[in-house]
């Protein structure tokens, strides 16, 4: 017969567009409209409810960039309508939305005039059921509404100022369409969704298959039964010429697809925070109304923060949030504080995200999530598994590494293997979005796309709106229903993530392994920007340590005379997780998300550091003697590890030359010269006698590079930067200082429009230099490097990671190796060869490359650079400008456990107190390889004392580890203080606990008091 395929199904695309989606709202009458302009930020809806409402203008323009407009909306219903069982009536409120792009726009949330939230309105889900304004035929209500720019701008990267309030305009941006109280013809949307879902799976069926023309008959036979003029009155006889069809069971061998409603809501991106919690609100009474029509729809919640939000801010809504999860269709997974970056927080700080999300989800639902649920964030350490596992969860979710750019990885359901050999049941959804609409083309993707066919039957697809939040919409519950059961498509069940991993983890035994880090292949930027968000939340990290380690100390050595501030140190905490969402730490939102950052950093660092001098002055007492307070897990000048002392002499002092214009400078363990331009010609440790720069070269060398990727700017860095590349080798002035304890060599330059002054710190004792860099940066588009060719063979580079560090090759064999031409790495990265190493510690650097090069000699040259600054333009394109110092160390002839002690000694900072006697510390440990990362009092309140400590070499270890106070028994925990069975601990009678850990193996210890 005659292929009229296309023809058919240009028919129907015009007859969808021009008849059943204009008849889907029958009658409809203007409703009356009246308002009010919040005058600055958003104000609680009982207060704005109180205001003076004046007369609006239907049609007008309105909302300068991040106002408020409130609405209130009033009407009667006519009695006939909505009196059939086909029709419902609905008030429709277009606030000037386009249908691109959802939760990127302008957004609204209606209440009653009770105060109660109703549903949000937002693009494709902008109806209010008459139903829920609480009975009878009189519409009044208001409508709170959101003039939340659209930054993306269509996600061409262009520079906008929209991100920042101060820069963003007056003019409106936005223009009230229609608002009315419409007829719903139920049957003609019942009719579209049948439409909708057909028509998806055929376009994804092969031509040569009967289904795919079974199909396009039945809906050929659909638009022949109906009257294009008179599409109610005909719309049941079009939904029965698609019944056949519509019935027909899938096939048995069908891949099963765990659809799971999801709103991934960033909680701060292109908006800032205080955006973030409307946003929250609006999604979930959404989903609320939603479960309230169909009992089988399930939603998955994963941030325990948001949850946070609603209780404190929206406590009605919470209370209704609270009630679906008992009737189990709200579900709180994930059981993290936010959804983190997983790469740049430190082991203490990833651990306290598990430690708060699920004490908060344990605490207000009475659930445990038993999965990780972290489908956005941009790569995951290889020390996640670990964590998940110590956290008392079972599984893990991603969706992200599906953008990698070169390789794909060669499973979606499989067994992760951490850096210490803990092994995590993981599943990396097939369908390649965590924003789903169960379209046809989505399901069938996910069917093709699954890599373990044969194995596994069944993937998770999370559906709804998201980023910006929304959620799913009653079109994709439909959805939902209708590939429930069909022929040519995977069968979707509605349900949970617990259902899925319950399920998959039995059938699929027998799982491929994936060792170490997931790296993802793009967003390699984001270790680098928004230096001081970095800066503040390595900062943070630290005082936190210290906090509790000084507080807990206090609080046993002094008893009732000191007061454990727990719950301010639960608010910082909590507050800087916060700050570790994937969009927050690592500098991919707009200004105003790092503006408020900085100072919440800021407000973080002045009350730690007051919490920490209470608790010092009140351990050291009175007198006139000078303490260090070692917060560090190795001895310092003296002072045993975690303890206060006074400090012993650091040594001989520091010779200073000078040679060729610049200087050398010796302590007796380093020599380091210093040539006239600020460059490090040699570094050599004396115990060794070994040069660490290879010959010819110099360290410390600043490179400026071109910085222009192809997108993503924030997020990404590109490979072909390299190409590009301004060393700065010529210096302005080079001079030296003396200072107490030891020689700074100062170095000025100037590149572009930045100045750059450099001091390079040698002090009495250290066996390390110095390198604080500090930068007025008004560069755009480039990159600042700092480079070290150092004089080793490493074949791969070791890099810090949360309780261990992982190695990555140094050279690029594979696809795999040349992809991570950017790594990160925490305090320290490290490159050896057998017998001598060299350690490069950071304060708050976290992007990092290693490069090597076979020289003439034969020798070979590893050059690690470490990443100081960028200037991308997107979404912030004043990022990073002004004034930044960037403080590094180098420690020639180091092994790894140098490097450990390194990047502890870089980022504690010598603490003195004056006062009348020294302080045993609260825990010490036998054996340097098992450090202690956090002391701290049990979260229960029990005044027990925990100590979480981890192996750090990367081997088999034992020590012994004694309580410093009169411990009455001691157990191992989970992250949770749950006592558990830990293998490698024994416990003693005395309280002494004996350790012989795996490598990188994790544990925490409870002593009881």
């Amino acid at each position: 017969m005659h292929d009229d395929r296309r023809i058919t199904e240009q028919r129907l695309d015009r007859f969808v567009r021009d008849r059943i989606l204009p008849a889907i709202y029958g009658r409809a009458i203007p409703l009356q409209l009246s308002s009010w302009d919040a005058p600055g930020e958003p104000v609680p809806a009982a207060d704005a409810m109180r205001q003076l409402f004046t007369p609006q203008e239907p049609g007008a323009p309105w909302g300068k960039a991040w106002s408020t407009k409130w609405l209130r909306l009033q009407g009667e219903v006519p009695q006939d309508w909505g009196m059939s069982d086909s029709t419902a009536v609905e008030i429709i409120v277009d606030l000037g939305f386009n249908s691109d792009v959802p939760g990127f726009q302008c957004e609204g949330t209606a209440w009653r005039a009770d105060g109660s939230i109703i549903k949000a309105i937002s693009p494709r889900n902008y109806h209010v059921p008459l139903k829920l304004l609480g009975g009878g035929l009189s519409v009044d209500f208001y409508v709170e509404a959101a003039a939340n720019p659209d930054v993306a701008q269509g996600w061409s990267f262009a520079p906008t100022p929209l991100g920042d309030k101060a820069t963003s305009g007056d003019e409106p941006r936005y223009r009230l369409g229609r608002i009315a109280i419409a007829e719903l013809n139920e049957t003609v949307w019942e009719l579209n969704q049948d439409i909708w879902t057909l028509s998806g799976l055929m376009h994804e069926l092969p031509m040569e298959l009967p289904r795919r023309h079974e199909i396009l008959r039945a809906l050929e036979r659909m638009l022949d039964i109906m009257d294009p003029d008179d599409v109610a009155g005909t719309a049941a006889a079009g939904r029965e010429a698609l019944k056949e069809v519509l019935g027909r069971p899938a096939y048995a061998s069908a891949h099963e697809l765990l659809a799971t409603g999801h709103a991934h809501i960033d909680s701060a991106w292109l908006w800032p925070v205080r955006e973030t919690i409307r946003k929250c609100a609006r999604t979930f009474s959404n989903v609320v109304a939603l479960m309230d029509e169909d009992p089988e729809f399930v939603f998955s919640c994963s941030s325990a923060q948001q949850m946070a939000w609603m209780k404190e801010f929206f406590p009605e809504l919470f209370v209704r949030i609270r009630e679906k999860v008992k009737a189990g269709q709200f579900i709180p997974v994930g059981g993290m504080w936010v959804e983190s970056d997983t790469n740049m927080p430190g082991g203490e700080a990833m651990a306290r995200q598990f430690v708060e999300g699920k004490s908060f989800f344990l605490k207000e639902f009475d659930i445990e999530c038993q999965e990780a649920w972290l489908p956005d964030s941009f790569g995951y350490s290889g020390a996640i598994p670990q964590i998940v596992k110590e956290a008392g969860s079972r599984w893990f979710l991603t969706q992200k590494i599906s953008w990698n750019k070169v390789n794909r990885m060669p499973h979606h359901t499989f067994s992760w293997e951490g850096i210490d050999g803990t092994r995590l049941f993981t599943h990396f959804p097939p369908v390649d979005t965590y924003n789903a609409e169960l379209h046809g083309r989505e399901l069938a993707h996910a069917e093709r796309n699954y890599r373990d066919h044969g194995r596994g039957t069944m993937s998770l697809v999370p559906f709804g709106y998201g980023d910006g939040g929304g959620g799913p919409t009653r079109e994709m519950v439909a959805a939902a229903h209708r590939t429930a059961d069909l022929e040519g498509s995977p069968k979707v069940r509605m349900g949970t993530a617990r259902d899925f991993f319950t399920k998959a983890e039995a059938e699929y035994t027998n799982l491929p392994v994936w060792v170490g880090e997931m790296y993802l292949e793009m967003h390699r930027g984001t270790y680098t920007s928004q230096a001081k968000t970095k800066q503040g939340n390595r900062r943070s990290e630290h005082l936190l340590r210290e906090a509790e380690l000084w507080c807990s100390t206090a609080a046993v050595r002094l008893g009732s005379d000191y007061t454990y501030p727990q719950d301010e140190l639960k608010r910082l905490w909590r507050l800087v997780l916060l700050q570790q969402f994937h969009d927050i730490l690592p500098g991919s939102s707009i200004a105003w998300v790092h503006q408020d950052a900085e100072r919440n950093y800021e407000a973080i660092s002045r009350d730690l550091e007051q919490i920490i001098a209470q608790a010092a002055q009140a351990l050291v007492g009175e007198g006139q003697s000078e303490f260090l307070l070692n917060a560090a897990p190795h001895q310092r000048s003296g002072v045993p590890a975690l303890g206060v002392a006074e400090t012993t002499q650091p040594g001989a002092g520091v010779h200073v030359e000078q040679s060729k214009g610049g200087f050398v400078l010796d302590n007796g363990l380093i020599r380091v010269v210093v040539d006239a331009n600020g460059l490090l010609t040699s570094v050599m440790d004396h115990a060794s006698g070994r040069e660490a720069i290879a010959p010819g070269q110099a360290a410390n060398l600043l490179e400026l590079f071109r910085d222009t990727p192809n997108e993503w700017d924030a997020w990404d860095i590109e490979e072909f930067y390299r190409r590009n590349v301004t060393p700065l080798t010529d210096a302005e002035a080079v001079d030296l200082e003396r200072t107490p304890a030891g020689a700074v060599v100062l170095v000025k330059r100037t590149v572009g429009a930045s100045t750059i002054t450099q001091r390079l710190r040698l002090d009495a004792g250290a066996t390390s230099l110095g390198i604080a860099t500090t930068v007025d940066w008004q560069e755009r588009e480039k990159m600042l490097k700092i480079a070290f060719p150092l004089d080793v063979r490493a074949d791969r580079s070791a890099s810090e990671t949360q309780f261990g560090h992982v190695f990555r090759p140094t050279h690029t064999n594979t696809s795999w190796e040349a992809a991570k031409f950017e790594i990160c790495a925490h305090r320290w990265i490290h490159v050896a060869e057998p017998g001598y190493g060299v350690a490069i510690s950071n304060a708050s650097s976290y992007g990092h490359d290693v490069t090597r090069a076979v020289r003439q000699d034969g020798g070979t040259t590893t050059t690690v650079r470490t990443s100081l600054l960028r200037s991308a333009r997107f979404p912030d394109p004043e990022a990073d400008r002004g004034e930044h110092t960037l403080e590094l160390s180098i420690r020639p002839g180091a092994a790894i456990a140098d490097a450990v002690e390194e990047g502890y000694r870089t980022n504690l900072k010598p603490r003195f107190v004056t006062g009348g006697h020294a302080v045993d510390p609260l825990v010490s440990v036998s054996n340097p390889a098992i450090v202690v990362e956090a002391v701290k009092l049990a979260e229960d309140g029990s005044g027990d004392v925990v100590v979480r400590l981890y192996e750090s070499l990367g081997e088999r270890s034992a020590a012994q580890v004694k309580p410093g106070f009169a411990a009455t028994g001691v157990s191992a925990t989970d992250l949770l203080e749950r006592a558990t069975e830990t293998s490698g601990v024994t416990v003693g009678d005395d309280s002494t606990v004996r350790l012989v850990l795996r490598p990188f193996q994790l544990v925490t210890l409870r002593f009881s008091r």
